[in-house]
Parts: structure tokens; sequence; C-alpha cells
């Protein structure tokens, strides 16, 4: 079940450097949030916090609370593999593993999971992944074939479906059609949409239209001055911050003035 997530007074480190500073908001659940901002203002770096995958990089540390249904996923006691088990992530450029067929990159997740299954749950589980990736029907008849086989577009849906097969809550992704020509970033924007019946989805992009066409809320990161910290300068509505913003600077970045 797609759950919301509600973060407080969050502060990121890389060391001692203060990175992102004071984040607060709700992402609701089956929901598509956007953030968007200009680089180097810590989108991403928010982003990799939601399953902790942040602190994966030496030094680098969060304060402040993420909470996921009254949970804290930064509790001592809390697994952070199994966060990343359900909170699940996207990247910019797709990432297939180049030594594996279609069929068994579908399943990797849920094999690095000790998941024992039989050959008919394996086969459902890649079916309804692809499926839900809106892949199968392109690639169902050469699933022995490498996953590297496929166009860059099919390769990023490949890439979700394989997000998808551990049934996670809420899906991350990092700037998902920067890669992408302009068919498949349409292809990976209808996904979303139909993705988000299902899933708690956050993306992070540089696409103004994208971020209009695809997302319920916006959250607008900035930074201060050069050197500081980056923060959040508003979340709102998506029909709000595009049509009347609360922020000045807001405005001047979604209408291209700076950034």
């Amino acid at each position: 079940m797609a759950k919301s997530i509600d973060v407080s007074d969050l502060n990121i480190y890389y060391g001692d450097f203060l990175a992102v500073e004071g984040v607060n908001m709700t992402i609701r659940a089956k929901a598509v949030t956007a953030f968007i901002g200009p680089s180097g203002c810590g989108k991403s770096t928010f982003l990799r916090t939601l399953n902790r995958m942040h602190e994966v990089i030496p030094g680098a540390r969060v304060e402040g609370k993420v909470m996921v249904s009254g949970q804290s996923l930064y509790d001592p006691a809390i697994d952070p593999v199994a966060v990343r088990r359900q909170i699940g992530m996207v990247f910019q450029r797709p990432n297939p593993f180049p030594t594996m067929s279609i069929y068994d990159n579908v399943l990797a997740g849920s094999k690095l999971n000790s998941k024992k299954m039989k050959k008919s749950e394996a086969d459902a589980i890649v079916e309804k992944s692809l499926r839900s990736a809106n892949l199968w029907n392109e690639v169902k008849d050469r699933l022995g074939k490498a996953g590297m086989g496929l166009s860059g577009g099919q390769q990023q849906r490949l890439c979700i479906a394989r997000a998808v097969a551990v049934e996670p809550e809420v899906l991350l992704m990092d700037e998902p059609c920067s890669a992408l020509d302009p068919i498949s970033t349409a292809a990976i924007e209808d996904l979303i949409h139909e993705l988000k019946t299902e899933y708690t989805i956050v993306i992070v992009t540089h696409n103004m239209q994208q971020a209009a066409r695809v997302s319920d809320d916006t959250g607008f990161f900035n930074l201060k001055a050069t050197g500081e910290p980056g923060h959040l300068v508003e979340f709102n509505p998506t029909t709000k911050m595009f049509t009347n913003p609360d922020e000045e600077s807001t405005e001047a970045y979604i209408s291209g003035r700076f950034g």
C-alpha cells in the first residue's frame, strides 16, 4: 500500500558541510511530487535521504525526521536495506544489469532479498512487473535476451519494472527522463501517471514542463547564496506553483529568469 512521507526539520550533511537545511513537508500517498530547482541546490541529495541512500557516502548524515506511517526511517532499530526495499529508486540513466537477461533483470531485487520462488511464481512476477512498466508487449517474446539490448527508453522502463517487482510503497525517480528522447520521455510520463494509482511517486526534474505535466505537488529548492545550504523555498500543489506561487523567487525560476 502506498504511504505518505512526513519530513520535519531535516538537515543533510556531507561531513561538516550542511548541504540542505530545514526541510519540512508532507509527501502525499498515491500522488506524484516533483522537486525542481537549479543545479546544486540539494534536490537529489534530499531525494536520497528518503530511502537512506545518502548515508552510503562516507561522512554523510542527517538530522531531523523522515517518517513513513508514524515510523522513523532513521530509527537505529530500522534496517536500511529494508527501507530501500520499501522505497525504491530509479536513477537518471537507465542501468540494467549488463550480464543479465530481461527476465533476470526484473527478478534481481527479489533474488537479492533471498526470496525463494517457484518458476511459475517468478514468471508471474516478471509478467506483472513488465506490464506495470508498459513493457510486456514489447519484450514478451525475448525475455531471455540481454536487457542492455533494449532502447534507452525501454531500458528505463525495465529499471522501473525491476523496482516495482519487490512491491515497494514509494518510488523515487531522479531525473528519469534526462537521458531519453522525446518519444521515450512521453512514454515514461504516461507510465508515471498510471503508477501513481498504486505508488507514492517522487521525482526530481530540471524540466519545468515535465513537472507541470506529471506532478500533483511541487517543491522548489534553491540556494540562499553561493556556498550556503540548499533549502525548500516553497511546497504547494503544482497548479498553484505554476500559476500563482507564493514566493517571488519561485516565479522567477519557473519563468526562466534564473537557473
